[in-house]
């Protein structure tokens, strides 16, 4: 009874906790722009290949493996850590065992993975400690992401060794219970000096505490870390855009002023719209809530960025980047937005302060970011809707550009020449 009175104290702290930090997270949602969402099968498909498949992650095989080892062991380790925290409350062991077949299953697997999560994120902090991988490295990548990447890594690691702890003592307590359904506890526990029975006992109670402890202790870390994506990947592949990358959103108000243009004798009431608060993407009220859900589930992984012709060639934008920037800069207005509403204003906004014209102008809309992304997220949305501000609210644009907008104006042609001499240009 001891042990299920605390267990629950430390669990309603861990509740408490965590869904304080996901109202601070979340609660600025409601101020953000809508998105539309459809087709809700066609979007089921695309989780079930992208999330739970990690088709994309693939492409690098070797390391796609591991990555999607760790994965897949975390949603089978889930149950275990579900039964455990209904025999922490009812005071039981091994509360799914009343279903045997279904519980040898979950345990053989969660054995096995346990020890492939192990060996997995052993490379992976080999990787980042021992080897210069060059999509590790860039401006955005300020020391402490390296700290948080390795924190997580090592909380990962200890969370596979108290469980495999924890099975280990448990065979050593029951003889013959479990042995086929574990084999690689059973394996580990023959190398073991076998103790006797109380103080095996009280090493599985050290390392089912330690496994537990963990598990609620990540929870409340990871809204901090760019862990989070454990808990938003998912969610954000699901409402992830399932119309084709190229394809460009048009702006509704601006389409409105166009028809009213092109039919004078239609009346304004036909196209009524309300007057949007501003054209594009100044600061982070701008956005959609799926863009924020995009800064909010990115890995930091910088395959984006590995891929972007635009940074391969020198230039200074980096799409793993603008996404970091739009959860740097959520996380330091969204008390103000909270308190004081959509009209606050602190003096800064994403546009300069985060993100320069510089880096803007640089991209592509190639969208090869947005195909490479192991959670479906769109940076050229979020590089086009800054832009658009750019060029609608400020009539700031590249000199270029502003020529061929005005050759546009003029001659109805990017070039310089008028209709009537418009093959002028291919004598050059």
């Amino acid at each position: 009874m001891t042990k299920s009175f605390l267990f629950l104290i430390v669990l309603l702290i861990t509740i408490g906790v965590f869904l304080w930090s996901m109202r601070r997270i979340f609660g600025i949602i409601p101020l953000l722009k809508s998105f539309p969402i459809k087709n809700p099968w066609k979007r089921l498909k695309v989780t079930l290949e992208v999330a739970l498949g990690q088709s994309r992650i693939f492409r690098r095989p070797l390391v796609g493996l591991a990555h999607a080892l760790v994965f897949w062991g975390f949603l089978i380790i889930t149950l275990g850590s579900i039964e455990m925290v209904i025999d922490g409350l009812s005071g039981k062991e091994r509360f799914f065992s009343q279903w045997p077949d279904f519980y040898r299953v979950i345990v053989f697997s969660g054995d096995i993975f346990s020890v492939l999560v192990l060996v997995s994120i052993l490379a992976f902090l080999a990787r980042r400690l021992f080897m210069k991988i060059r999509r590790f490295y860039g401006v955005e990548m300020k020391p402490i992401s390296k700290i948080d990447a390795a924190v997580a890594l090592i909380i990962i690691l200890l969370l596979m060794i108290s469980l495999l702890g924890t099975n280990i003592f448990y065979i050593l307590t029951h003889p013959g219970h479990l042995d086929d359904s574990l084999p690689i506890s059973a394996l580990l526990a023959r190398f073991l000096h076998s103790p006797d029975p109380s103080q095996a006992h009280r090493m599985h109670e050290t390392f089912w505490w330690m496994h537990i402890l963990l598990i609620f202790a990540f929870a409340n870390i990871l809204p901090y870390s760019k862990h989070f994506h454990v808990f938003t990947s998912i969610p954000n592949v699901y409402f992830s855009r399932i119309e084709p990358l190229s394809k460009m959103d048009h702006m509704p108000e601006i389409e409105k002023e166009v028809k009213l243009m092109l039919d004078p004798s239609a009346s304004p009431s036909e196209t009524e719209l309300p007057t949007p608060r501003r054209f594009g993407v100044k600061d982070i009220e701008d956005l959609t809530w799926k863009n924020y859900l995009d800064a909010l589930a990115c890995t930091e992984c910088g395959r984006c960025t590995d891929v972007c012709p635009a940074n391969l060639t020198g230039k200074k934008l980096s799409p793993r980047k603008i996404v970091m920037d739009v959860r740097a800069r959520a996380k330091e207005k969204r008390v103000g937005l909270l308190k004081h509403g959509i009209n606050y204003e602190d003096g800064r906004a994403l546009l300069r302060d985060y993100i320069s014209e510089e880096e803007l102008w640089a991209c592509t809309t190639c969208n090869a970011c947005a195909r490479e992304c192991p959670v479906n997220i769109n940076q050229p949305v979020i590089i086009l809707g800054m832009r658009r501000y750019l060029a609608m609210e400020e009539a700031v644009v590249p000199p270029l550009l502003a020529s061929m907008l005005s050759n546009i104006e003029n001659n109805g042609a990017p070039w310089q020449y008028p209709a009537e001499a418009r093959e002028a240009w291919m004598q050059f």
